[in-house]
Order: structure tokens, then C-alpha cells, then sequence
């Protein structure tokens, strides 16, 4: 005899075995949430040694573009979860720079990207001895740091001249080649003004260390012409001294400083023509302003970027009978000195010394 159908008791069976299912479901999606919302098992390989890393969010960018190249780089277990927690988000995450601290959840790591806790991150630029403003400008440009042509344009500014009393046209020669830590386009004038402080701590100490009265604006500006001069000339850092010297002793005698120096600044930042490997005699007839050889007495100013050795050659310059000196090594970078002409031609011929 068959038992009768009860309904209730299958509702009641059916409705038990739903609530199971739909528990059972509800604990296994939020077990799968809660593991994919915790970090990887390992840190990404270029994370650094804090376990932190830097994770840019370009312009522009949807949260599904950046969960896939956090998910990419190793920092999320899953880009679903990360779209999934995107639409409950009310706030967007925010454009720039971060510094993710590993190992964290996506929750975490989201929220970050939301407040736009952005990481300062500074480039490293050195800007070597002996450049000119031009090459100085590239150099920053390259690194990321300022356009080249808005650097020449506020080297040009006279405010700026005005500011540290340089009477030149331009900053060249007041800009202190040094390694520096600037932020990606950090403001153009206060790249300048970073290096023109530093030149001018420099030449603040380089004058006490003199022992001597405070220079003039005009006085400061000479030297440093002749610390340009004498920063594409020397390579043995015990040289330099000796060659301010000489350069001087030309000056008290009005006589023609005839650095290839400056023959080289006209060719090259002026001409704009390759760096010669030999210097002419027509080279050194060229008629213009900064040819050594052609007018006497200083250049109409700096032509490179002196550094420590030589701004300390021309406040500490070597007392000599010497008027010339000549390369006589190429590869030592060691030079002759000579009291007369005739001890000078003896030493051999003209070279041109490039960039160290």
C-alpha cells in the first residue's frame, strides 16, 4: 500500500536542502573572496628590500586596466575580485605615483589608489664637470626632469641674472655640476635656482678659504670665467692650480690667453659643429668674441661648468714664471709648462682635450 504524498514534508525537505545550497555557496564565495583578497603567497621580484613597491596609475585609466597589470605584477591574486570591489567603490581611484606596501590586501591596496596617497618619486640626475648649458640643458631633459629649450630660456631670464647679480647674459658657468634629486618635471626655475644655491655656497666658501675681502659681483664673474676656462683645459687635478696661474700671469701682462679652450666653445656651442680633433691655425683665427687667440683679456664670459677642482684653482692659483703650457700626454693627460715661446713650440703640437 503506498504511503501518502505528504507536500508539506517535501516543501519543508526541499527548502532545507535550497537553505544548505544557498549556505554552502554563501560560504564558498566568501571564503574565495576573502582568499583572493589576501595577498599573494610571494612578493613581486622587484619589490624592494621594505617589501614595498612603486605602482604608477597612468591618466586616464579604468580600474579594470589597472587590476589586470596589478594582477600582471604579481600584487593582487585575482583582477575579477578587484572589477567586483570597483563597483561597490563610490570614489575612483586617482592618477599618479604610489608606494604599495607589501604584502596587502586588494581592499587595502584599492583604498590607497582612492585617498591618492601619492609617492614623491625623485630622479637622479648628475650633471658632469665641465658641461656647457646647452648640454646641461639635454642632460635634464633626458632624465626627465625639464624641457630643454624652457631651461635655456630661464637660464636667459634676467630676473633670475638680476637675482644673483651675474652681469652675463646667461647662468652658464653659475650652475655647479653636481648629482642631483629632482622630482619628474619639477619646476624649471627652481632646478636653476638648486643649482645656482649650491654654485654660490660653493664660492662663499671658496672665499672665506681665501682669507680674503669679499669679492665684487664683476670680481666673481671673472673667476669664474677662468675656472671654465681652466675646466676644459686640465686633467691632472694637481695641473689645475698651476694653469690658473699661467692665465693670470697672461692677464697682468695683457697678454692673449690663447685657450684652445675657448676655440673649442666657438666651434661647437657657437658654430655648432662636431668637437674637432685637432685645433688649426685657422680655427684659432676665427673672429669671434670668445676666440682667446684672436682678442685679449677675457671671453665675454664662462664657457662650461667649472667644478670643485677648478673654482679652487682660481681662488688657490700656483704662483710661477710660466706663460704657456702644451698637452704632452694624451693618455696621462699630463701637460708641459714654459716661461718661453720657444720652450713652448719645442713641446709639440696642439691638441684637443675632450670631456672627461
Amino acid at each position: 500500500m503506498k504511503r501518502p504524498f505528504n507536500l508539506m514534508f517535501f516543501i519543508l525537505k526541499a527548502l532545507i536542502v535550497f537553505v544548505v545550497l544557498i549556505v554552502a555557496g554563501a560560504g564558498l564565495g566568501i571564503g574565495t573572496m576573502v582568499y583572493l583578497n589576501n595577498p599573494p603567497d610571494k612578493l613581486p621580484e622587484n619589490a624592494e628590500d621594505d617589501g614595498s613597491i612603486l605602482f604608477e596609475v597612468r591618466s586616464g585609466e579604468t580600474a579594470s586596466s589597472v587590476g589586470s597589470r596589478l594582477e600582471t605584477a604579481g600584487i593582487i591574486k585575482s583582477r575579477y575580485l578587484w572589477n567586483l570591489l570597483a563597483r561597490f567603490k563610490t570614489d575612483y581611484i586617482k592618477a599618479g605615483t604610489y608606494r604599495l606596501e607589501l604584502p596587502a590586501s586588494q581592499d587595502a591596496i584599492y583604498q590607497t589608489l582612492i585617498e591618492g596617497r601619492e609617492e614623491q618619486v625623485f630622479v637622479k640626475v648628475t650633471i658632469p664637470e665641465g658641461v656647457t648649458l646647452k648640454k646641461m640643458a639635454r642632460i635634464l631633459e633626458d632624465a626627465g626632469i625639464c624641457d630643454a629649450d624652457a631651461f635655456l630660456e630661464t637660464a636667459r631670464n634676467k630676473a633670475i641674472l638680476e637675482a644673483y647679480q651675474i652681469p652675463g647674459n646667461t647662468m652658464e658657468g653659475f650652475l655647479y655640476p653636481d648629482t642631483y634629486f629632482f622630482t619628474a618635471d619639477y619646476p624649471v626655475d627652481m632646478v636653476i635656482k638648486t643649482m645656482a644655491d649650491t654654485f654660490f655656497k660653493r664660492i662663499a666658501e671658496l672665499e672665506d678659504s681665501a682669507d680674503a675681502a669679499p669679492l665684487t659681483p664683476k670680481e666673481i664673474y671673472e673667476k669664474v670665467t677662468i675656472a671654465s676656462i681652466v675646466e676644459r683645459e686640465y686633467r691632472v687635478d694637481e695641473e689645475a692650480a698651476l694653469m690658473a696661474g699661467v692665465f693670470f700671469n697672461r692677464l697682468r701682462i695683457d697678454m692673449a690667453l690663447q685657450s684652445c679652450a675657448t676655440v673649442e666653445y666657438v666651434i661647437t656651442e657657437i658654430q655648432g659643429k662636431p668637437h674637432p680633433t685637432v685645433i688649426y691655425t685657422r680655427d684659432t683665427e676665427i673672429d669671434n668674441p670668445y676666440n682667446t687667440y684672436v682678442y685679449d683679456g677675457l671671453p665675454p664670459g664662462p664657457i662650461s661648468a667649472p667644478g670643485a677642482v677648478a673654482l679652487n684653482a682660481v681662488f688657490h692659483p700656483v704662483a710661477s714664471d710660466y706663460l704657456y703650457f702644451r698637452l704632452v700626454d694624451a693618455n696621462a693627460g699630463r701637460h708641459s709648462f714654459s716661461k718661453t715661446l720657444d720652450d713652448h713650440i719645442k713641446a709639440g703640437a696642439l691638441y684637443v682635450k675632450r670631456g672627461r
